[in-house]
């Protein structure tokens, strides 16, 4: 399983492989130890997130190269075989080595530059796919909880437990998603690149309740990911969580920055959205307010929503 690995984490391998391999890393024995195997690799792999900006190659740059190598053909003829030594006898280069060294380095050049794009796409659109797929396993969690509680995971209507992010601790508490496997973390961003990601359980988040270590776990406990926030009746007592099966209705995304208008999670300005029906939506930025804006309620708040249709997603930290 160790072999496919690296597959996995470029997003190189077909589904059911994909399966197979989360099934490991969820599974009580071999799971421990291909996690520490698969941050390895991440961290391997993450001097590459400090180029994630797209380059273009310049215009006519391969046209360009061809004409130069042909232009320093034709201004140097090729001399008549002959040995060049030097006054020690020691062999020198020809004219003919020199411009086969000047044709490599400039076809590697443009290799490069019309290549390095693509290479950088493929990347790109594979970190997009699994975050995509991360989604999917977080619903499955998600649903499989609403089966067995008839609600969507639900923080307490005040105190320091009520926060957004809590629906993590309670997953992994529930054996519903694995701690340290990363589901919840995008590709690329600071927390995936610092490495060492784990979601608390809920009985270790309630032991650090007043300490200097809670306000660092209920920022970071829910991930990369926002959830929502619910909504509130006209008492303002905060609703549970319904599984209404909305396919308009958010339940996870992309957590928003300080701002709470957009993400900055993705390159392009691209967002993910996990609805309350269990499909998921990749959603350009432009479009992610057009019907209802993601991270404020209708009173232009991140706090919970005036009404069952006012859907709010609040990143790890925020209270309803």
């Amino acid at each position: 399983m160790r072999d496919e690995l690296v597959g996995y984490l470029l997003n190189a391998i077909d589904e059911p492989e994909a399966r197979k391999v989360e099934a490991a890393l969820a599974d009580a024995e071999t799971g421990p130890a291909l996690r520490h195997d698969l941050e390895r690799l991440r961290g391997a792999m993450r001097p590459l997130d400090y180029d994630r900006q797209h380059f273009s190659a310049p215009s006519g740059l391969a046209t360009r190269t061809l004409a130069f190598v042909t232009a320093q053909t034709a201004a140097r003829p090729l001399p008549t075989p002959r040995a060049f030594t030097s006054s020690e006898d020691e062999p020198v280069a020809s004219p003919r080595v020199w411009l086969d060294r000047v044709i490599m380095a400039a076809t590697a050049l443009a290799a490069c530059v019309l290549v390095g794009p693509l290479l950088l796409d493929a990347i790109t659109e594979s970190r997009a796919r699994r975050a995509e797929r991360n989604l999917q396993k977080t619903s499955l969690g998600l649903q499989g909880y609403a089966e067995s509680h008839r609600v969507f995971p639900t923080p307490p209507d005040s105190g320091p437990l009520s926060r957004a992010g809590l629906f993590a601790p309670t997953l992994v508490s529930e054996e519903r998603l694995v701690a340290d496997d990363g589901t919840l973390l995008v590709p690329g961003t600071s927390l995936d690149r610092r490495g060492g990601f784990r979601i608390p359980s809920l009985q270790e988040l309630e032991a650090a309740v007043g300490t200097p270590q809670f306000d660092t776990m209920v920022r970071t406990m829910s991930g990369d990911y926002g959830y929502t926030l619910g909504h509130r009746d006209a008492s303002g007592t905060l609703q549970p969580n319904k599984n209404l099966r909305r396919e308009h209705h958010p339940l996870v995304a992309d957590a928003p920055d300080d701002c709470c208008q957009k993400s900055s999670n993705h390159p392009g300005g691209i967002h993910y959205i996990l609805f309350e029906d269990g499909h998921v939506e990749r959603t350009l930025q432009d479009d992610l307010h057009r019907d209802d804006h993601l991270y404020k309620n209708h009173a232009g708040t991140t706090a919970a929503g005036t009404d069952p249709e006012d859907a709010v997603i609040g990143d790890s930290h925020h209270q309803p």
